[in-house]
């Protein structure tokens, strides 16, 4: 099994957005696939139309009141499941500040998911306790970044935090994401940073199609198979296969 969480120190970057396609296009590929909504938010669970069946599924989830297997649900696509997210996960980190081995507990928590072949963690932006205990459990961080100034300088603090608390740095993979082909800005951006090999090649556009998601509460995939946004996300798929599976 391998666990990629989709995760940015900021908001508003495209992340479940990406976590949804992304996971879609993985099930395609006959992967028994799972997302894991850890934000309270609750929007991957909300494009999955999937709700928790407990109140406060998620606090219980951290707590082993409710096991990891009763809580997942099926989706309404072939090889797709989800474990959702309520807004119980804002205090996800009180929650695991009082636990023994605090920092594990996520991987604790996905050790027993044997079934899957990936899983993916769709993170709320920050930096907290729950935040290291994705760092630990993921086996690849994959962070999405608008090509503006203070979106990379986003992307520099986590890789300034992975050093200093001395994480596994080589686990962070980013793309660019709403990424807008009026902007200037945005292409000197990429171009620098594709010299210095930090980022996939491929990115996702700024498109409407991408938008749509909420208004369709559908992966992309459902209504716009063959836009543009749908094979950028084909493409950077393909591309995460290769160094993450």
């Amino acid at each position: 099994m391998v666990t990629l969480a989709l995760y940015n120190l900021k908001g508003g970057v495209g992340k479940t957005a990406a976590t949804i396609n992304l996971a879609y296009l993985a099930a395609a590929d006959g992967l028994k696939t799972l997302v894991w909504d850890l934000d309270p938010q609750g929007s991957s669970s909300f494009y999955l139309h999937v709700e928790p069946t407990v109140k406060n599924e998620t606090r219980k989830l951290l707590s082993g009141e409710v096991e990891m297997q009763e809580a997942i649900q099926d989706s309404l696509f072939e090889k797709l499941w989800i474990l959702p997210s309520d807004i119980s996960a804002r205090n996800a980190d009180v929650q695991l500040d009082e636990m023994k081995q605090s920092k594990k507990k996520v991987k604790n928590l996905l050790a027993g998911l044997k079934q899957f072949d990936v899983v993916f963690l769709d993170c709320p932006p920050g930096i907290s306790l729950l935040h290291d205990n994705v760092f630990n459990a993921a086996d690849w961080i994959l962070m999405p970044n608008i090509p503006t100034t203070l979106s990379i300088r986003s992307f520099e603090t986590v890789a300034g935090y992975f050093k200093e608390h001395e994480l596994q740095e080589d686990k962070l993979k980013c793309f660019f994401s709403m990424v807008d082909h009026r902007k200037n800005l945005h292409h000197e951006t990429m171009e620098k940073f594709y010299k210095d090999k930090l980022f996939f090649k491929n990115y996702i556009p700024y498109l409407s199609d991408v938008e749509k998601m909420g208004s369709n509460q559908q992966p992309l995939f459902e209504y716009a198979n063959s836009s543009y946004a749908a094979q950028c996300y084909r493409d950077l798929w393909n591309e995460i296969k290769k160094t993450c599976l």
